[in-house]
């Protein structure tokens, strides 16, 4: 077994060596005894502030975690909070660490491929099968060794692994060369087939970089806000709101963002997730920090959603508060462009997060809906977004006019989880709509369009990836498909026979 001959330094060939800790001694303690009484420290302080404990049980199953990756006297307590919303005896088959180079920009990215990596703490090992599997299988993904010998990003969080898991699988160090969309989307891609419970996926990323310490408070509560929504654009347009703002000192609002938006395309193609914004705290609240010139900290935790768990809860009662929901948003946002509040007393159900459709007739014509997927968001404010996406963007209708209003019908989908198949022969026509996805493509229909249409499950799919997913017609056989249910109500008729609308 080769060892590297200096801190982070390593031999070339993939899988036969041990990668040793580069920042052991300055980003956190080099010694045994040190480390584990700092962690200790930085977990205890961690409950304190956030009322949890470590083995505290939850319900929720935790997916993925956005962790700082700073020096322990700056982040660890934050740190320490996004490993805590995991039980301590949690297991992983996989352990994902994804980050966005701090030391050298390349292009696409770059997996570790050494055997294992060595911290005061002992080893870990890394999947060498899933290493090279996306290796061989994504032109974009390759094993460039300098990327991985000083890289913060995914160093800092190795003794957090050790430290909080006592059985959990290999990991796997991922490093994006640089930041772009394309890039963040490949890599979801590339990675969607791991992104389920079995695997915990870590994103080590920090927030504003060097704004004064109001500003940076302010920037990233935006920032978690547009994550909190699961929605990639909105995240992306934060970020980029930020970016035109000209705030002193602020050089990015975040350097890690491709790695972050990453992980929420994954989420979108193929997650049932709610995130939780768990602890947010700057450098400036450290006693090195300077509140002149910060960077900002958060650790917010990505939770499975129970499949059924919405839809098992909705009544009659909840059913006709979403529909009040929706035609008061209705009403609001076409007369005067504003969005009523939400009430405060509304049952579990609503507060639960969901996704849903909300679709707009005129009589028996359909007037608007926009089948734009997006993460689980409550429910109540799902309904809320899609029913002003339904009423000004859905591109093959004009927007909705105040003179119409009273015409319309507003109908409501809402949607269980979706649960991935392999064959077409799982799909059952008359329950299951379909999602298809491949590469940046995707396609949707909710359940009956094959009856309505008088489809096979092939005719299905077929339309399904030509009309939604601007594929070819037989090329939902390379795609990936999953299957869901949809539990849907609507108001009483208020016009069967509205006059003729004007798109």
């Amino acid at each position: 077994m080769l060892l590297f001959t200096g801190p982070g330094r390593a031999q070339e060939a993939a899988g036969s060596l041990q990668r040793e800790a580069a920042f052991a001694g300055t980003f956190y303690p080099a010694e045994k005894t040190a480390l584990t009484s700092r962690l200790s420290e930085l977990f205890r302080e961690a409950a304190k502030i956030s009322h949890l404990k470590e083995n505290d049980a939850r319900n929720e199953k935790v997916q993925c975690i956005i962790v700082p990756h700073a020096g322990y006297d700056y982040s660890g307590v934050v740190a320490a909070s996004g490993y805590m919303a995991i039980p301590k005896g949690a297991s992983y088959k996989n352990v994902f660490i994804i980050t966005t180079t701090h030391r050298q920009e390349f292009k696409g990215v770059s997996i570790d491929r050494a055997e294992s990596i060595i911290t005061p703490l002992g080893k870990l090992k890394i999947n060498q099968d899933i290493a090279g599997s996306l290796i061989a299988k994504h032109p974009g993904i390759h094993h460039r060794p300098a990327a991985h010998e000083r890289e913060q990003g995914i160093e800092v969080q190795l003794p957090f692994i050790q430290y909080h898991f006592s059985g959990t699988g290999p990991v796997i160090p991922i490093v994006m060369g640089s930041s772009s969309l394309e890039g963040a989307r490949d890599l979801a891609s590339a990675l969607l087939p791991w992104f389920n419970p079995d695997n915990l996926f870590i994103i080590s990323a920090d927030f504003s970089r060097y704004p004064p310490y109001d500003e940076a408070t302010r920037i990233d509560q935006l920032s978690a806000e547009a994550i909190r929504s699961g929605n990639p654009e909105r995240f992306y347009n934060a970020l980029r709101d930020a970016s035109q703002q000209q705030v002193r000192g602020l050089s990015t609002p975040s350097g890690d963002w491709s790695s972050i938006i990453s992980l929420l395309y994954m989420a979108n193609y193929g997650g049932n997730l709610t995130f939780e914004p768990l602890l947010y705290r700057n450098s400036g609240d450290s006693p090195l920090g300077d509140r002149q010139k910060v960077v900002g900290y958060w650790a917010i935790a990505g939770k499975e959603i129970a499949p059924e768990q919405v839809l098992r809860s909705l009544g009659d009662v909840e059913k006709t508060a979403l529909l009040e929901i929706s035609r008061s948003t209705l009403e609001s946002f076409i007369r005067d462009e504003s969005i009523p509040e939400i009430p405060g007393d509304l049952g579990p159900a609503l507060k639960q997060p969901a996704r849903a459709f909300v679709s707009l007739y005129m009589g028996e014509r359909l007037r608007g809906r926009l089948e734009y997927l997006t993460p689980a968001i409550p429910l109540s404010v799902m309904v809320q977004e899609m029913t002003v996406a339904a009423a000004t963007l859905d591109s093959r209708f004009s927007p909705v006019e105040a003179t119409e209003l009273g015409y319309i019908t507003i109908e409501i989908s809402v949607l269980t989880a979706f649960k991935q198949i392999s064959s077409p022969d799982e799909i059952d026509l008359q329950k299951h709509g379909v999602y298809l996805v491949k590469g940046e493509h995707s396609g949707l229909y909710l359940p009956g369009m094959a009856q309505q249409e008088g489809w096979s499950t092939e005719e299905l799919l077929g339309h399904c990836a030509r009309e939604k997913a601007g594929l070819g017609w037989e090329q939902w056989k390379e795609g990936e498909l999953f299957v869901f249910e949809v539990s849907t109500f609507k108001e009483d008729a208020l016009n069967p026979s509205p006059p003729p609308a004007l798109y």
